[in-house]
């Protein structure tokens, strides 16, 4: 084989798996087994603003995955810009956390925003998940009405 024809197939491999990347891309977030998989945004009763009505208020993130998975630095946020911050922490492979407005203890399966007012709007809002490196990851959007809770 001469010089010249090794290198048009070794080009007609380059341009075969870079088409293939473009048509098929595999993005972090498609690949991703983190997920929201339900907000209650409208805690129950009234909104008094006592720390167990703001704690009823919360944003469940499942690891749909079979490994366990780092989520530290990773950001939760509202379309207004209120942010929660991932401290160090692992969610188990199948395992789910509470991400709850108000005060409290973290544990592995319950962590606190540790805020004195409500965050996620019972008018129509949006729920994103961000890895520490900014990368999109799940984001969950509901409007005015309902049942006061979302399944994403």
């Amino acid at each position: 084989m001469t010089v010249k024809a090794l290198l048009a197939r070794i080009l007609a491999v380059v341009f075969c798996c870079v088409a293939a990347a473009i048509v098929n891309p595999v993005s972090a977030e498609a690949a991703s087994a983190i997920q929201i998989t339900k907000v209650y945004y409208n805690s129950p009763g009234s909104d008094t603003g006592s720390n167990t009505s703001l704690n009823a208020e919360w944003v469940r993130i499942t690891n749909t995955g079979t490994t366990s998975r780092y989520m530290t630095g990773w950001t939760l946020r509202d379309a207004q810009g209120h942010v929660y911050k991932f401290g160090t922490f692992k969610l188990a492979a199948g395992a789910r956390v509470y991400v709850h407005t108000g005060k409290g203890t973290n544990t592995a399966s319950h962590r606190y925003m540790q805020r004195g007012w409500y965050v996620w709007n019972n008018t129509g809002d949006k729920a994103t998940l961000r890895r520490a490196d900014g990368v999109w990851i799940d984001s969950c959007s509901w409007t005015s009405g309902g049942l006061g809770y979302k399944y994403c």
